[in-house]
C-alpha cells in the first residue's frame, strides 16, 4: 500500500511539474479572481463599465492609494471594496470588524472597511478635481462588498448601510436604465440629477487612463494583479522579448504556434504597440515573437512579497500599466 501511495505522488508531482504552473494552483481563490468575478456580476446586472485594481495618486501622502474598482453607469459612480473573508463576523466598539471561524478558525481583526473605502473616495475625488472634473453632489458614493458565501455576520443590526452582506449579494437583481436595487438606489436617487454627458465622458477618459495594477489572464479563467518584472529563460527568447517594456507595451497575447515534443515546443507572443489615446491597437499594429513554452514571466502578485514564477504557456493574456 506504500509502495502505490509513494508511486501516486511521484507522478503527480511530474505531472505537475511538466504540464502546470505551481503557482496557478494558489489562485483558484485568490482576492483577485474574486474582484474580477464581482466586477463582471455588477457590469452585467447594472451595465456601464467597472475599472479594477486602480492605484490613484494621493496627493497629500506622496503615494497611490489602491482601490479594488470604480463602478460608473450614466448617472452614478461607486467605489467599491470587496471584501473576501468568511466566518462570523461582528462590528467592536472601534468599528473593526472581528473574524472567528475563518481561515484555519483564528480569529482575526480587521480595521473598518466603511472608513477605509471613505478615504479611498474621497482620494480618487481629489483626484478627479486634479485631472479637471468635479463631481456633482451625491454623485460619487461607496460600498463595501462581501461576496464570500461562508461570510456569517452576528448581530447584522450593527452593520452600515455602506455594507452588503453575502445574503443581499446573491439577492442582487438587475433594474432598468442603470440603477442600483434597493441595497444602494436610496443613496442615489434622492433628487439627483443626471450627470452631463461632456462630465461622464471625462470620468470615463480619466478612470482609464489613470494608473492600475499590471494584470496577468491565465488559463482556467485566473486572474492576477501585481507587478511584471521581466522575462527569463534562454538568451534568445529574452532577446526576442526586449521590446515588450511597460513604456512600449500595453498588452499581451499568448498563442501556441507548435508542439514537437516537450522540449521544443514553441509559443506566439503577439503585442501592441502602447496607444495612450486608445486601449487597443489595430490588427494591423500588433507584433509578434515566437519563443519558447518554456519561457518565464516574473510577477510580483499586489499585497505580496514573494515573486512568483510563471511559464508562458500558463499564460493567456498580460497587461501593463503605463
Amino acid at each position: 500500500m506504500w509502495v502505490e501511495l509513494i508511486c501516486g505522488l511521484v507522478i503527480y508531482r511530474l505531472v505537475r511539474r511538466f504540464f502546470y504552473d505551481d503557482d496557478i494552483f494558489e489562485l483558484e481563490l485568490s482576492d483577485s479572481n474574486v474582484l474580477f468575478s464581482v466586477a463582471e456580476r455588477l457590469e452585467k446586472l447594472y451595465g456601464g463599465k467597472a475599472y479594477v485594481g486602480l492605484r490613484i495618486p494621493d496627493a497629500d501622502t506622496g503615494s497611490r492609494q489602491n482601490i479594488d474598482m470604480v463602478l460608473v453607469t450614466k448617472g452614478e459612480a461607486v467605489v467599491i471594496s470587496v471584501n473576501n473573508i468568511s466566518g462570523f463576523v461582528s462590528i467592536d466598539k472601534d468599528k473593526s470588524w472581528v473574524c472567528t471561524g475563518g481561515h484555519k478558525h483564528k480569529t482575526k481583526h480587521h480595521p473598518d472597511p466603511v472608513a477605509e473605502i471613505k478615504q479611498q473616495a474621497a482620494i480618487l475625488e481629489a483626484y478627479l478635481e486634479q485631472r479637471g472634473v468635479t463631481l456633482p453632489e451625491g454623485y460619487l458614493s461607496c460600498r463595501v462588498v462581501c461576496p464570500n458565501p461562508n461570510f456569517r455576520t452576528v448581530h447584522s443590526n450593527n452593520f452600515p448601510s455602506e455594507v452588503m452582506t453575502y445574503d443581499q449579494w446573491i439577492q442582487l437583481k438587475p433594474e432598468p436604465k442603470y440603477t442600483f436595487s434597493g441595497w444602494i438606489k436610496g443613496a442615489f436617487r434622492g433628487g439627483k440629477k443626471e450627470m452631463q454627458e461632456s462630465i461622464h465622458q471625462q470620468l470615463i477618459f480619466i478612470l482609464s487612463t489613470a494608473p492600475v495594477w499590471d494584470r496577468l489572464v491565465l488559463k482556467g479563467n485566473k486572474y492576477l494583479l501585481g507587478e511584471f518584472l521581466e522575462f527569463k529563460g534562454k538568451q534568445d527568447d529574452t532577446q526576442g522579448l526586449r521590446n515588450i517594456r511597460r513604456s512600449k507595451v500595453g498588452r499581451l497575447i499568448i498563442q501556441k504556434t507548435s508542439m514537437f515534443g516537450l522540449a521544443h515546443s514553441k509559443l506566439q507572443v503577439l503585442y501592441s504597440p502602447r496607444d495612450y489615446r486608445s486601449d487597443e491597437a489595430s490588427a494591423s499594429e500588433w507584433k509578434e515573437v515566437t519563443v519558447r513554452s518554456s519561457t518565464e514571466v516574473l510577477f510580483q502578485p499586489q499585497d505580496s512579497s514573494k515573486v512568483r514564477k510563471f511559464k508562458l504557456s500558463s499564460i493567456v493574456s498580460m497587461s501593463l500599466s503605463a
